[in-house]
């Protein structure tokens, strides 16, 4: 598994799309932090920016490789290797290459700005690891998909339906939801609503660290009470991880069921 990962890895740290996603980044914490020193508001914005183009980035990305190299897979499929290292070491090498291409992007910016003289360095990492979790999870969701999927076509179509519901209409129907009740005690439900998205916790997450929540009314003074303490953070990492770990054993289970 971990020379298919180190194959795939490279394979991909020296695509032009792993460059492109680099820059864009890079670009991008220049000109916030150009137009405006301030860390704190620069790191708001990016949150507003990543919690929506990671998933998306992951998913289109986890796709496209897994399709492109078919011929490839097909190949290691017959020879005496594990299927499940081969996908999963596919899958490592997309999310790690998509990671570091986050972290460097985002990270040479604002480190040259004065990131680890500043008391922000703490909401930075929280950004950073928000968004590497978001990287791997739909990353993980698109590999399942795809490998689910024979018809090119129909599996990038269900991918990005998929983030499209969790990014968009999840939330929708969410704020619908909570207006059309809004007479019944909905604590619980919106703790367990958050949850059920990793889009929505990972943003929740970043919003509590940055300690905004106050602009969330009395549903920020909710998520306050118990995302802002020790065992709420623990307990939403614990979900993030739990995000994750799901589509890699759908991809295991997947990958040893399917015939190729």
């Amino acid at each position: 598994m971990y020379k298919i990962l180190k194959y795939s890895f490279y394979d991909l740290i020296r695509s032009r799309w792993s460059f492109i996603y680099l820059l864009f980044y890079l670009l991008l914490g220049i000109v916030l932090l150009f137009l405006n020193s301030n860390l704190s508001n620069a790191i708001v914005t990016l949150l507003n920016v990543i919690t929506v183009l990671i998933p998306l980035i992951g998913t289109i990305f986890g796709v496209m490789y897994y399709y492109d190299s078919k011929e490839f897979t097909e190949l290691l499929l017959a020879q005496p290797i594990k299927r499940s290292n081969i996908f999963l070491g596919q899958y490592l090498g997309v999310a790690i290459s998509l990671s570091i291409s986050l972290i460097v992007g985002l990270g040479v910016p604002f480190i040259y700005y004065g990131l680890f003289i500043s008391d922000k360095i703490f909401e930075f990492l929280t950004l950073i690891i928000v968004g590497t979790f978001l990287t791997f999870i739909f990353t993980a969701i698109s590999f399942f998909i795809a490998i689910s999927f024979e018809n090119k076509i129909k599996g990038f179509g269900v991918a990005i339906l998929v983030w499209l519901l969790l990014a968009v209409i999840y939330d929708g129907v969410f704020l619908i939801f909570l207006v059309y009740f809004e007479q019944y005690p909905l604590d619980m439900f919106s703790l367990g609503a958050i949850m059920s998205n990793p889009i929505d916790l990972a943003r929740t997450l970043m919003l509590l660290k940055l300690d905004i929540s106050a602009l969330l009314g009395y549903t920020g003074a909710v998520f306050k009470k118990f995302f802002g303490t020790n065992l709420g953070v623990i307990l939403s990492y614990l979900v993030l991880i739990f995000w994750m770990i799901i589509p890699i054993l759908g991809i295991v289970w997947k990958s040893n069921k399917k015939d190729f």
